[in-house]
Parts: C-alpha cells; structure tokens; sequence
C-alpha cells in the first residue's frame, strides 16, 4: 500500500541534475537503479557537546536537527547522486512518519509505491549526542508491523542495498539477485559475539561486502585491514573494508585489484550516517562501471562531505556540493598534486554547469505542526 491519503508536502521531485547512469541507460532498463528495505526512525541529532552527558547533570547542545534515520540515509544518499532509487518501508501513522515520508517522497524524489503506513503504530525514534568525533545514541520503538513490507516481491533493479545479520537471511535478497539486481552488503555489530561468516548466509548473493575494519578482522580472524578484506574474497568477490581516518581499502577477487585511499581531512560536525553515505558513493560508481580506485574515493569524498552537515539523511551530498569541492581543492594552495590526481575522475562529470533544482533539505531544528489537509 503506498498511501494512506493523508496531506503530502506541496510541490514535486526535480529530476537531479546529473545522472551517473546516462550513459548506460538504455530502453530495456530495469525501473529502478536501487532497492532498499529496512526500517525508518526520525532521528534527533544534538551537536556541540563539549563531552558525553554525565550522570545525574544536565548538558546544553549548541546545534539540534531532526531527519529520517535507519535505512533513510541510504535511499537518500542514493537518491541525491542521481540514482532511481525505490524503498519499502513501515512509517507510523504519528507526525514523525509524515514528516519523514514527505521528506524522502516529496522532497527527495524516493519511490515509496512499495511504503506503507501502519495506523496504530508509533516511528521508531533515535536521539543521537555528537561529541569529541565521537557520539551516542538512544532509540526508542514498539514492536515491528506483523507484516514486513514487501519483503518477498522485490521489483527489478540495477542493485539493491542489503543489511546483513547473522543467523537470519531476507528472502528478498536472493530474488532480487534472480532477477539480475546486483547486491551490496553491509552489516552492523555482531551481538551474539560468535562473528561467523557462515551466519551471514545471504553473503554468498552479495557482488560486495562492506564492512569496517573492526567487523572485517573479527569475521576473518586476522589481525590486520588489509588481510581480513583479502580473506573475505574468498566469500564474495569484492571486499571494501573502511578504516576510518585511515580512509578505505578493497579488494576485487574477479579482476585482482586492489585500491587503498587514504581519507579526506574535515572538521566534522555530525558522524551520523557517514557509513550510509560511503556505502551509497561506492555503490553509485559500480553502478557506473568506474574502476575500483574511484569508486572507493568517491566513497570516502561523500561521506567526508555528509559530516559537515547535521543529521544523517539530509546530511548526505549533492552532485552540486561534489562539483564545488572538486573546484575548491584545485584552488587551494598547497594541495598535494598526487592527492589532486587520485580525484580527477570527478573533472568529466562535473565539467557542465549543475544547476540544483532544488535547495538540498537539511536537517530542521524541530518536527512542525502537522498541516491542514
């Protein structure tokens, strides 16, 4: 069900202002670039914490924003570097999953003909503390609708970004491969502390397995990045594995590449999301059948660019926001010429002028009142 008539946000989707597939699209395309299905929270994000809240004190924030969370992030990185992109998800029937289903379908230009709204039930919510480079969060939800969205008629799709636990699979996921949808995996924290890639049992679906270092050596058993991405090879045949300040580094089994880009220095504001927004750069350039080195920079450029910005989802840039980074850099005196040459790749794409069709939301200081109908 993809409505529940109730007063959507006014205007309508622009097409974005550069599409990373023209070259490549062809009458016969699947409808959709990328598909995605998880959970929505609406976040609250609190920034410029001098240090995590101590017990029994009360603790300022200088900055405050609210956007759509969980998989949110995704589709709207995704959706904002051009791709068509289609998402199946529960929202609540609250103002919290009104405001985050206007966000993502008015605003952000995301299919959600596969979406469903849940009366009775209340959005999920997570209050993220950002801090020191570092943050916390607190979420809050009641029990998930009896019936997932969608889960087992995934539509046709170039891709699909899949969340990976242990010890539970998504029938979804082997569909969409069926039907020709190359799969990206990421995967969060093992709780059970078994780290067993056999757990993992929709991996053997997956072209790519992103994890981040820490989760890399745990499932491999090695005590080094670099070695863990080369053993997880063996499972899927490209690894990218994210190293943090270090940057990333990935391997592909198929072609015997390997890529190591070291990370963009900025003054982050908000981590929330920056993995989303890697996972969603990286996916863009396969996508766009870019070599691996590219892929993994342009990775690691749009999540350097979403910590700037408040919030998860709508912190995640714009082709418009790429294309004046890459002029910044060039006029930036200093800059090491090798550094500037790992991003030429960008020159072509943003070489036209980019017109944004619409200013990209970002994060707003609190949930407005509902609007009359």
């Amino acid at each position: 069900m993809a409505s529940n008539g109730k007063a959507r946000a006014e205007g309508s989707h622009c097409s974005p202002q550069l599409d990373p597939l023209a070259a490549l699209r062809t009458p016969d395309d699947p409808p959709w670039d990328v598909y995605l299905t998880g959970t929505v929270f609406l976040d609250i994000v609190f920034t410029g914490l001098g240090s995590a809240p101590v017990r029994g004190t009360e603790s300022w924030a200088r900055g405050m924003g609210s956007s759509p969370g969980g998989v949110a992030n995704m589709a709207t990185a995704l959706a904002r570097l051009g791709l068509r992109t289609s998402l199946a998800a529960a929202f609540g029937d609250d103002h919290y999953g009104e405001y985050c289903w206007d966000t993502l379908e008015q605003g952000e230009g995301i299919d959600l003909s596969l979406a469903r709204t849940v009366p009775g039930w209340h959005s999920p919510v997570t209050v993220s503390m950002a801090y020191d480079d570092e943050r916390t969060m607190v979420s809050h939800g009641h029990e998930p609708p009896p019936e997932e969205p969608a889960p087992d008629c995934p539509p046709r799709a170039r891709g699909a970004v899949a969340s990976l636990t242990p010890g539970r699979g998504a029938p979804w996921i082997a569909q969409a491969a069926r039907k020709g949808a190359r799969i990206f995996g990421d995967v969060g924290w093992d709780d059970t502390g078994a780290w067993d890639l056999a757990a993992l049992t929709d991996l053997r679906h997956c072209e790519a397995f992103l994890p981040n270092a820490e989760e890399a050596m745990r499932y491999t058993r090695t005590d080094c990045p670099r070695a863990a991405a080369h053993a997880l090879t063996e499972h899927v045949p490209v690894a990218v594995v994210t190293l943090g300040a270090e940057g990333a580094y990935a391997v592909d089994r198929r072609t015997g590449e390997t890529a190591s880009v070291p990370a963009i220095e900025v003054e982050a504001l908000d981590p929330t999301g920056a993995g989303d927004v890697f996972v969603a750069g990286f996916v863009t350039g396969s996508l766009a059948g870019w070599p691996l080195a590219d892929r993994l920079a342009f990775g690691g450029l749009t999540a350097a660019l979403s910590v700037q910005e408040f919030g998860g989802s709508l912190s995640a840039p714009g082709w418009t926001e790429v294309a004046a980074w890459w002029r910044r850099v060039q006029c930036a005196e200093g800059q090491d010429p090798s550094a500037l040459r790992r991003y030429e790749f960008l020159a072509e794409l943003v070489s036209g002028e980019l017109v944004r069709p619409w200013p990209l939301r970002r994060a707003v200081p609190t949930i407005g009142f509902r609007r009359s109908a």
